[in-house]
């Protein structure tokens, strides 16, 4: 038996429950993993309150879709690692908020051993996120403009790094004076409160009227129709969340009158074959280990307070990335 958190409802953070779970062995071509950190993302939001049929599992389940830890155990026929190594992964339908779990041997990546797990747990599937955006959907680079919006949180303060190291000129939106300090070291060459000013005008002034490139938007309801303004003439709306709810249906006339390209980019599309996979998790591993990226483990909290986590997670106390220890 292990220590897990456990949900037996849709809901808010009340349905999250430290539980007993019996966990048996790995079969063939699976490795049982003894938790060092856990990656606490939004998505783990949406799947608790049953938002994503596709993400969402069956009840009752445990949450969570990355972590780092050592391998304990190892299944038949697994050729890719061995015990005592160091791991991560990132994907749905993981249950990764346990002490322990069983994982398929083929979709972890080692972590290089200057890396703390910690930093691995909360870089793996942001980073990743972050990948499939500026590397994936839309590859950044010099003379292009993005705009980014909340620019201090996990995936955001890795995507503004690795944009700007692309040559990109960014723009990201934030909702306080305080993150946007952050939002600035993380790369953005321009940094909108957007509680404070209007965000459509202000890219407009920062472009001279010409707008931006790509927008990456994971805020999706109150950021739509702006983000939508803000594109110049066939550029890429790539939306990738929906933190205020989802936006309203894209109609024929709103594309056409820019050619604007939209997309709902996916890490798991992104790293679905095993050497994308490995590919992408090396380069952000590098660009760690090299500095390019830092990765900002501003919140830690023991497993057993999940529910905290979340709650301060959807109430926008927190930035960067945020890992539970178990």
């Amino acid at each position: 038996m292990v220590k897990a958190i456990r949900i037996h409802e849709f809901g808010g953070v009340e349905v999250m429950k430290w539980e007993d779970v019996e966990l048996g062995e790995p079969k063939t071509g699976e490795i049982k993993v003894k938790n060092k950190a856990i990656g606490v993302n939004f998505l783990d939001v949406y799947m608790r309150k049953g938002l994503i049929d596709s993400f969402t599992s069956p009840l009752p389940y445990t949450p969570g879709l990355e972590l780092a830890g050592v391998v304990i155990v190892v299944g038949p026929e697994v050729t890719t690692c061995k015990v005592g190594d160091i791991v991560a992964y990132a994907g749905s339908h993981v249950s990764a908020y346990a002490e322990e779990l069983i994982l398929p041997a083929d979709r972890v990546v080692f972590v290089p051993p200057s890396i703390d797990p910690v930093v691995a747990a909360g870089a793996i599937f942001k980073g990743l996120t972050a990948y499939s955006l500026v590397r994936g959907c839309f590859k950044v680079g010099p003379g292009q403009t993005i705009l980014y919006h909340a620019a201090a949180g996990g995936v955001g303060s890795l995507a503004c790094q690795w944009a700007n190291a692309l040559g990109g000129t960014v723009i990201g939106t934030v909702s306080t004076k305080a993150k946007a300090v952050q939002a600035k070291e993380d790369g953005c060459h321009h940094v909108i409160v957007y509680k404070e000013e209007n965000f459509v005008d202000r890219v407009m002034e920062i472009t001279s009227g010409k707008g931006v490139d790509v927008v990456f938007d994971s805020i999706g309801k109150t950021t739509f129709e702006g983000s939508m303004a803000c594109l110049k003439n066939h550029g890429c709306l790539a939306v990738f969340g929906m933190a205020s709810g989802e936006h309203e249906p894209l109609r024929f006339q709103q594309a056409a009158e820019k050619g604007i390209y939209y997309t709902v980019p996916s890490i798991m599309l992104y790293t679905k074959a095993r050497d994308d996979l490995v590919a992408a998790s090396e380069e952000l591993f590098s660009n760690i280990e090299k500095g390019v990226l830092r990765v900002r483990v501003n919140h830690t909290y023991p497993l057993s307070q999940a529910a905290q986590a979340h709650s301060d997670i959807e109430s926008q106390k927190t930035t960067g990335s945020i890992v539970l220890i178990p």
